[in-house]
């Protein structure tokens, strides 16, 4: 099966930047805090797809930005407007800044040129952080969103990198929530709708296979 063209043109090294979302040690490494989304995203090979993309990433001059959801040790500025945020409070593994939960996990690499987005309240690694001017910054038109949880914070990615005018490429095997039979009616009914729906293989193939030039074929609006 050859390189899809139109995936190969979205996701143009030049202007992708791979985003994981909260991939870190206290959410998906195996003593975290949600043990249920941990095993999906280990047991669905999601954990190990994401840390492909982001292997062909370091490999393609792909950038790559880790948003990590963490908290301050006294907890201050931290959300507290939803129940999901209460229940945060009382879940044995904390996120503090600087602990080894907060940590990007394993297997995923990181490299010195990785850019790392940490924020301390909200849903969304993108509304309310560094992470869109960071992008804009960068000359992105294409995210790649990958990480967890397919529940809350990547539909929340998705949503708001199209708001801000991204194109968003989604693959759908290389993201997690629970139960896991919910991720492909979110994909089918939701994420289809607005972003690129693909598999980590194709992206992976574009990545690592012979690049086409750069040009106007890329979708999506230019930032200026």
């Amino acid at each position: 099966m050859g390189v899809d063209a139109r995936l190969m043109a979205q996701v143009d090294p030049a202007t992708t930047v791979l985003l994981t979302v909260e991939c870190q040690q206290g959410v998906v490494g195996p003593d975290g805090a949600l043990p249920e989304l941990a095993a999906a995203a280990r047991e669905s090979g999601a954990l190990d797809n994401v840390a492909r993309l982001v292997d062909a990433a370091h490999g393609s001059g792909v950038q790559v930005m880790h948003a990590l959801a963490v908290r301050r040790p006294d907890g201050r500025g931290a959300s507290r407007n939803a129940r999901l945020f209460r229940a945060a409070e009382r879940l044995p593994v904390q996120q503090v800044i600087g602990a080894p939960a907060a940590q990007v996990a394993v297997p995923i690499a990181v490299s010195e040129d990785d850019l790392v987005v940490r924020r301390l309240h909200g849903l969304s690694p993108l509304a309310g952080t560094d992470a869109d001017a960071l992008l804009r910054n960068l000359g992105c038109r294409t995210v790649v969103i990958t990480g967890v949880s397919a529940n809350v914070a990547i539909p929340n990615a998705v949503f708001d990198a199209v708001n801000a005018g991204y194109v968003a490429v989604v693959p759908e095997d290389a993201i997690a929530g629970v139960p896991a039979g919910y991720v492909p009616e979110l994909v089918r009914h939701s994420l289809a709708l607005v972003a690129t729906v693909t598999r980590t293989d194709d992206v992976l193939a574009c990545w690592e296979g012979p690049q086409q030039p750069t040009g106007s074929t890329a979708a999506g609006p230019a930032h200026g």
